[in-house]
């Protein structure tokens, strides 16, 4: 079962020891996380660039954690399915950077994973309302998307207060991620305003 009722920690990888990749997911597993965020991008959505595939099918060798994969890439349909085999539990994709987000979600869905769509910081979470029935998640970012390690944005805690506003009001049993600088100082806020998966890179793999 991907999601809990309780608050999930989803941690990025991308802050990793990729040198070191088994060491440091099997210390995820004993640390209790719940999902394993992994950031794909493509130095063209975000202006940075991370791994694809072959790391993907890699972890997946290594543990039975969910895997949430967020998709930083342009015209992520053309590779929902490639992601989809590499093991990916959720896929997530951004509104931004897809023609069809309906198409995908339901191609996501087809392919038997769980769908979810993110929006950037200064797009209105208003934009996504009309694909939640195809959601099973939303991310939310509370931080420009492309580098780990800055400052949670606070007016991005709004479009969390509004989108569980709007998911309570269509009745759906769709789930809240956030992701950006979520740390132990920032998470109780994120709580409140109704994030139910945290995304951490740094807060984790840098601490004692």
């Amino acid at each position: 079962m991907i999601f809990s009722d309780r608050i999930q920690i989803s941690p990025s990888v991308l802050s990793a020891d990729f040198s070191d990749l088994a060491g440091e997911v099997a210390s995820l597993e004993r640390a209790g996380a719940d999902l394993l965020h992994l950031d794909v991008m493509d130095g063209c959505f975000v202006p940075n660039m991370s791994f694809g595939f072959p790391v993907i099918e890699a972890i997946r060798k290594k543990t039975a954690l969910p895997l949430d994969v967020h998709l930083m890439i342009e015209r992520p349909e053309r590779y929902l399915d490639r992601f989809a085999a590499a093991g990916a539990d959720i896929l997530t994709f951004h509104y931004e950077a897809c023609e069809d987000p309906a198409a995908a979600l339901k191609t996501v869905r087809s392919l038997g994973k769980a769908a979810s769509l993110s929006v950037k910081p200064k797009t209105a979470i208003e934009a996504i309302f009309p694909f939640l029935p195809l959601c099973d998640m939303v991310l939310v970012m509370t931080v420009e998307p492309g580098f780990g390690g800055q400052s949670l944005i606070p007016e991005t805690l709004d479009k969390v207060r509004a989108l569980k506003a709007e998911i309570a009001r269509q009745k759906l049993p769709v789930r809240i991620e956030v992701d950006g600088g979520i740390a132990a100082q920032t998470a109780p806020a994120a709580k409140q305003a109704g994030a139910q998966i945290l995304v951490a890179g740094s807060a984790v793999f840098r601490a004692s």
